[in-house]
């Protein structure tokens, strides 16, 4: 050591030796650093002897060493600018009686802190939607500019997803700084239902989705009647059975919970039997190839007694039969 305190050690002998011999003075304390983290930032800590002193002396810190400290962090100095003009702003604003006019326009105090430090929704990405709109996704999650991303409620958002009454499961990721991510997996829409005169969006196990509020779902299969739409499987087996017919059949009318009439689009009703309606649709396939007895004047065709076939004939087919026997009685009178 020299005269000025200073150690002075060969630089050809190793760290360890210099360790070794290296003796703390009196009232200090010696900290090594790890060499395996040479990019950590350093702690903050009080110096021992400004610390021991305050101590035996019994002085109380002083409030602006935690200031320095807090000052001292990375853009603490940004931060605490930001959030002084916010209590400003806010403070004003509660006085004069504006604070919800405010946070209607630009978010809560601590949304616009945070949109000021970055931390504002840029973009949100939704994916796994197919007959819903983006807009409808982004209306209905509640999600707007005066939202920032550390803020926002993900499960209030997702709840709110998950009222619309399409989608089955939400998922709702925030990737900071400044994006949203809403997966979607929405209820596969099967059938169109009509009861007591309400139509209705409904999944392959009956369940409504929502009322039919525009065309997106107009060429389903479309059944009629109460306890409909807990039978759509046997309906898809009838309209798969009707063959070459199956583009005829508007709609499946399920009466008294018993049988099924089929609506064709010409406005024919086809009464099925309660017991192998798929007989019976065979029956009928025979007859439209031999007869077109589906184009013919006719209201409906029943078929609900095995091995028979009644027809009600409109008007018009009602009259063109009265003349067409005529005829042939006329006929038949001739000498």
């Amino acid at each position: 050591m020299d005269g000025g305190r200073r150690v002075l050690r060969s630089l050809r002998e190793p760290f360890s030796a210099f360790f070794a011999s290296a003796r703390p003075l009196a009232g200090e304390s010696v900290v090594l650093a790890s060499p395996f983290a040479p990019s950590s930032p350093a702690p903050i800590r009080f110096r021992p002897q400004a610390a021991a002193a305050s101590r035996r002396s019994g002085a109380p810190r002083g409030r602006f060493q935690s200031i320095a400290a807090l000052a001292a962090l990375p853009g603490a100095g940004l931060f605490l600018t930001t959030a002084l003009f916010a209590a400003v702003g806010l403070t004003g604003a509660v006085q004069n009686g504006g604070y919800a006019e405010f946070a209607a326009a630009h978010g809560a105090p601590r949304d616009v802190a945070a949109r000021a430090l970055g931390f504002s929704i840029e973009a949100v990405t939704i994916t796994g939607q197919s007959e819903l709109r983006e807009a409808e996704v982004l209306a209905a999650s509640g999600v707007g500019p005066a939202n920032s991303l550390p803020f926002l409620d993900a499960e209030a958002v997702r709840k709110r997803l998950l009222a619309m009454p399409l989608v089955e499961s939400a998922r709702v990721l925030k990737l900071y700084p400044d994006r949203l991510v809403i997966a979607l997996e929405e209820r596969r829409p099967f059938a169109l239902w009509q009861r007591d005169g309400r139509l209705s969006v409904v999944s392959a196990d009956g369940t409504v989705i929502d009322e039919l509020r525009d065309d997106r779902f107009v060429g389903l299969p479309f059944v009629v009647g109460e306890g409909a739409e807990k039978r759509l499987a046997e309906y898809i087996r009838l309209l798969e059975a009707a063959g070459d017919l199956k583009s005829r059949v508007k709609a499946g009318i399920l009466v008294s919970g018993r049988r099924w009439t089929l609506n064709m689009t010409n406005g024919v009703a086809v009464k099925l039997p309660e017991q192998d309606a798929e007989g019976a649709l065979a029956m009928l396939l025979r007859l439209q190839r031999e007869a077109r007895i589906l184009d013919k004047d006719i209201l409906s065709v029943d078929l609900r007694i095995p091995g028979r076939v009644a027809v009600r004939l409109t008007e018009e087919g009602v009259a063109s039969r009265a003349a067409t026997l005529a005829r042939k009685s006329h006929k038949g009178g001739q000498i």
